[in-house]
């Protein structure tokens, strides 16, 4: 019985040691899109404030053509897709950038709107085996480290082809041995709209599920160029799509519907032409929703049950603001929400209460505001950087220009700042 006793006792203590060094790894590399939390801020320590194309640039690789993708990390291995000509490209440098390899993974640029981006704005993500990448035209693969195919789909001919004005820019979201997908696009009978979310085998590649997502929307506003996240907290996790007017609550395990929430974009005044761009951000206790372009930010409780849409017992609070592009980012006690034209806006938590909106720098912003070594990252689409304080009271510390343009949020890993130039990869650090 003793012995019994004490191999029990070994291999909790076994497993404790090895989910304490996965969430280790987590923090310390940046393995999707808004990190390994998926929240926007990392770990990493002794980052500088300020730098320019030569001051404080630790290296600068140029990369085949032009992306929007936000670069993974993990241990000594940096992943960012490209376009190469017409060719789709996942690349893969060292910790000194430079190239260990390229794959050619699909084929067919497409550029949106001039200069907003193109078919390689979607990003990897890494669970430190094998790399995950999808590209705006449903190509989506599984490498290894060394560059090696895994698994190849093509979600169009799997799900049905896409129907969405400027590509299938969300980026699917790894959690546990799934990769999961939102597909929203399409237009015509409510019934048999497109919109498709999705779980597949992270090993395989096969779906494990896959199910609808009906709703009002109609024009445009069935087009999300949003991306799901996880609401994970000590009791609970669940799948968050966001599009077509609702944020929706999803089961890991089948995808049913668990809860969902309208009035994102209000009948009353409905504009057939917006739809939703910014994606959620989920933490223990608190959802952040952000809406389409002259929409409301809405904060979220998270135990709903069916619809929840304008129940005041769902929800903390309603703003009447939303960042539009940049994601929402959650410190301490403080909401901060970047808007297009690069104004910070800060919120209690809690209340929804705004302690300032101050202007940064009056340019485009596309990126989501990233934070680490007590500073919040904001990148405008010229590629100038405004280095801001958090706090109840506005402090910009610094504006950094690299002279590239830029729509790719940054990545944070050791003592670096990554940043995804349409000319480039950086690697930002203390020299």
């Amino acid at each position: 019985m003793k012995s019994l006793r004490h191999a029990l006792i070994l291999a909790i203590a076994f497993f404790c040691t090895l989910s304490g060094s996965n969430s280790t790894a987590l923090a310390q590399n940046w393995a999707q899109w808004r990190g390994g939390n998926m929240d926007g801020i990392s770990s990493a320590k002794n980052l500088p404030a300020e730098w320019d194309k030569s001051k404080n640039v630790v290296w600068r690789t140029e990369l085949p053509g032009p992306g929007g993708a936000t670069p993974v990390i993990w241990d000594d291995h940096v992943f960012v897709t490209s376009t190469d000509g017409d060719d789709l490209v996942l690349i893969c440098l060292d910790l000194d950038g430079k190239l260990r390899w390229q794959q050619k993974v699909s084929q067919g640029d497409k550029v949106v709107r001039g200069d907003e981006g193109n078919a390689a704005s979607p990003s990897p993500s890494t669970d430190g085996k094998h790399v995950y990448v999808m590209f705006t035209n449903g190509a989506l693969g599984c490498y290894d480290f060394d560059g090696k195919s895994v698994w190849s789909v093509d979600l169009q001919e799997r799900f049905g082809q896409f129907k969405i004005a400027f590509g299938m820019t969300s980026t699917p979201v790894l959690y546990g041995d799934h990769l999961y997908l939102q597909l929203i696009h399409g237009e015509g009978n409510p019934q048999t709209r497109e919109a498709v979310i999705a779980a597949l085998d992270k090993s395989t590649g096969e779906t494990v599920w896959k199910t609808g997502r009906p709703s009002e929307a109609h024009s445009e506003n069935e087009h999300s160029y949003a991306s799901p996240t996880i609401y994970k907290d000590k009791k609970q996790a669940y799948l968050l799509t966001h599009g077509a007017d609702y944020v929706i609550a999803h089961d890991l395990n089948d995808g049913h519907e668990i809860w969902r929430c309208g009035g994102l974009h209000p009948p009353t005044r409905y504009d057939p032409t917006l739809r939703f761009v910014a994606s959620p951000l989920a933490i223990a206790n608190l959802i952040i929703v952000p809406s389409a372009k002259a929409g409301i930010t809405l904060a979220l409780k998270p135990n709903g049950k069916g619809d929840i849409t304008g129940k005041k017992e769902h929800q903390y609070w309603s703003f009447n603001i939303t960042p539009d592009v940049p994601s929402p980012l959650v410190l301490d006690d403080i909401v901060y929400l970047c808007r297009q034209n690069g104004n910070l806006i800060a919120l209690d938590k809690a209340t929804g209460e705004q302690f300032y909106e101050a202007r940064t720098h009056r340019d485009r912003h596309r990126a989501s505001p990233v934070y680490a070594d007590g500073k919040i990252f904001l990148c405008g689409r010229d590629g100038t950087v405004s280095v801001c304080k958090p706090g109840k009271e506005f402090e910009l510390i610094a504006q950094n220009r690299l002279e590239e343009g830029l729509a790719a949020s940054p990545a944070i890993a050791g003592n670096r700042i990554y940043l995804r130039t349409f000319n480039a990869l950086y690697a930002i650090g203390s020299k």
